[in-house]
Formats: C-alpha cells, sequence, structure tokens
C-alpha cells in the first residue's frame, strides 16, 4: 500500500517593520498625476489589506517624507539588484529559520532526512537550502531540493515534492520551507500599474513538516494547468534594480473565466477532479489579491465565507507570494474542526497557471 504524505506541522514567520502604511506614504511621494493619485487611494481602500511585513523599517523624515532607518531606499540613486541580492543572503536564512522555530521542535531532534525550499525573492550560491542546513545545525546528508522562480504557486510545487518523496520513501521526514522577501523589490516608479502590483507583497516564511504520520493534513493529489493565451499575464524578470513584476489587470478575469470553464466541463481531468464544488467542505487559495479571491469565488459560486482564511492572511500579511497559501493552511490547522474534511487547495501564478492539490483536514 502506498503510503499518504501529511503534513503534520506548520510554523510561519514575518520580519519586525509593518510597512503597508509607510508604503502608502511613499507612494505619495513619487506620484505627480493626480488622477493616478486618486485612483491609487481607491484601490488601497479596496485591497483587503492591513499589514505587511518587511526587514527594512520605515521613517518620516522631517519634511513628511519617507524612507527607511537604512536609506536603502531614500537615496538618490536606489538599490542594485546585487546590494538587494546582499540583503536577500542575510535575511532569508534568518526568517526560514524563525519560521522553523515556529514549529516548536529543536530541528536536529526532528529526524529530518529531505529538505525542499521554494523562493522567487533571491539568489545566493551556496543555496538557500545549504544556507538553512548549517543554520539549522541538520545532518549535511540531508537531502537538497531547491524550487526556485515559480512564483505564487511554488508553495503546491515545494509540497508535490515533498509528497512523492514520502510515497516513495515512506519512513522521510521532510521540511518544507517557504521564504520570500519581496519588499527588496519596492521600484521607483510613477507607472500606476507597477505601484499597483508592489501594493500587494510583503515578506514572509513557512515551514511545514511532512511524514507519513496520520495527523494534520493528508496529501491526496496533485494537479496543474496552464490558461491558455495568458503567458504575458504576469511576468517576473531580473532587472537592474531588483526583480521586475508585472501583473496584468486582465489576471483576475482570466482566473475566473478559466474556473467557469472548469466548472461547466466538470470531468476527471479538470482541476476540480469531476466533483462539485459544493463536494470540498474547505478551499485554501491563494490569496494573491483580494479581486482574486473574488474571481475564484464567484465563478465556483461559493459561499460567501468559504474563502475566509484566505481573505484574513491577505488582510494580516498581503501576498507573500508562495509562503501565502502555506500561512492559509496554517490557519485551518489551527483552527481545528476538519474531521477528515476534504479540500482542495489552489495557487496562481507565472504562465497562467495554476497548481492544484485536494487535501482532507484530519
Amino acid at each position: 500500500m502506498t503510503a499518504t504524505a501529511h503534513i503534520n506541522a506548520i510554523g510561519t514567520a514575518v520580519p519586525p517593520h509593518q510597512v503597508h502604511d509607510a508604503f502608502d506614504g511613499f507612494v505619495h511621494d513619487m506620484l505627480t498625476d493626480e488622477r493616478h493619485l486618486r485612483l491609487f487611494d481607491r484601490m488601497v481602500a479596496r485591497a483587503g489589506i492591513e499589514r505587511r511585513f518587511s526587514f527594512l523599517e520605515p521613517e518620516v523624515l522631517p519634511d513628511g517624507s519617507i524612507t527607511d532607518t537604512e536609506r536603502f531606499y531614500g537615496g538618490d540613486e536606489w538599490p542594485s539588484t546585487a546590494a538587494r541580492m546582499e540583503r536577500y543572503e542575510c535575511w532569508a536564512p534568518k526568517l526560514a529559520m524563525q519560521a522553523v522555530a515556529a514549529l516548536g521542535d529543536d530541528p536536529t531532534e526532528m529526524g529530518i532526512t529531505h529538505l525542499v525550499v521554494a523562493s522567487c525573492t533571491g539568489f545566493v550560491a551556496p543555496g538557500l537550502d545549504q544556507l538553512i542546513v548549517a543554520a539549522a545545525g541538520l545532518d549535511p546528508s540531508v537531502e537538497r531540493t531547491m524550487v526556485g522562480f515559480m512564483g505564487c504557486y511554488a508553495a503546491v510545487s515545494a509540497l508535490r515534492v515533498a509528497h512523492h518523496i514520502v510515497r516513495s520513501t515512506p519512513q522521510a521526514r521532510v521540511l518544507v520551507i517557504n521564504v520570500e522577501l519581496c519588499t527588496l523589490h519596492f521600484q521607483r516608479s510613477d507607472d500606476l500599474e507597477k505601484l499597483l502590483a508592489m501594493l500587494l507583497f510583503g515578506d514572509g516564511a513557512s515551514a511545514a513538516l511532512v511524514t507519513s504520520e496520520a495527523s494534520g493534513v493528508a496529501l491526496t493529489d496533485f494537479r496543474a494547468a496552464t490558461i491558455p493565451g495568458s503567458a504575458d499575464a504576469i511576468t517576473w524578470r531580473i532587472g537592474d534594480q531588483g526583480f521586475d513584476m508585472h501583473l496584468g489587470g486582465q489576471v483576475p478575469a482570466c482566473i475566473g473565466d478559466a474556473l467557469k470553464n472548469e466548472r461547466l466541463r466538470n470531468d476527471d481531468t479538470g482541476i476540480l477532479r469531476g466533483q462539485s464544488p459544493e463536494e470540498f467542505a474547505l478551499w485554501a487559495v491563494h490569496a494573491g489579491g483580494r479581486t482574486i479571491l473574488d474571481a475564484v469565488e464567484h465563478s465556483l459560486d461559493l459561499p460567501a465565507d468559504a474563502l475566509r482564511p484566505s481573505r484574513d492572511v491577505l488582510r494580516d500579511f498581503g501576498n507573500m507570494s508562495s509562503a501565502t497559501l502555506m500561512f492559509v493552511l496554517a490557519s485551518m490547522m489551527r483552527n481545528g474542526g476538519g474531521h477528515d474534511a476534504p479540500g482542495l487547495a489552489i495557487a496562481f501564478g507565472p504562465g497562467l497557471a495554476a497548481e492544484s492539490f485536494r487535501f482532507r483536514l484530519l
């Protein structure tokens, strides 16, 4: 009999400084077009986000302008990609270790056999996986896998790797880490579309223990799908001053239309696996933004509170790229009440692609 992989525990972490309000003020300093400023303010009010976090501490200068205490974003010249990667190399392992500590056990006593790390906001070699092995005091022989630059759905990709490891090696104990420092890629711009994309993102990390032990969240199956003709809707490219994110305004409509079509055809090859939405008691949807959550809710005709865990994570942390879905699952595990409840997890990202898995909250 093939073993079933279970998420036994999830630890989460964010950096110490709340930056959502500061970013709002920062944009007010940059935008000169009054029409764009009014539109930006409307979108802030409708974003469904109250807090986002960063290692950079905001500071209001005597003239009322907003920067950070290290002047990382405050000088005439904004930091190069190299400067941002220096911060990533320093801060990403620290945030990852905070998430590991939130699991509640000494990682050296957890019997970890495999490490899977997902991140799309930085590059370094030796890799983040190796830095985490050293920081956590894990055996250097731990088998390591890096899931890189896949964007917001990388949480699903990382869990899928752990799922297959446990299925093939039932005694495996897999540590899955997602860590993203999105605020390292803020840009100085008067491009409203770019600023609205930056409005969504914050920093966060998660650590999950995946084994064959029957507790927590049972992982049933995984599936990937790509929406035809949408390759340019979400892009994430390396520029000279950080990574340049493009999040097209058509993304929610693309997702909504695709899910409506999925619901209509509803065969066993689709995201719903031939099931009706009513058959899923739980929905763990990547909190990519309020309009994306609205598109999922409306296209599948879900109850008004079906996406409450996702909306709560969006409100409290913003979109933390690949870590976000893990925060949603962690919330479900904390609140309990699963009693073998069936669920569907979905995350969206570049492609435009959707990664999904069915699960049961035990």
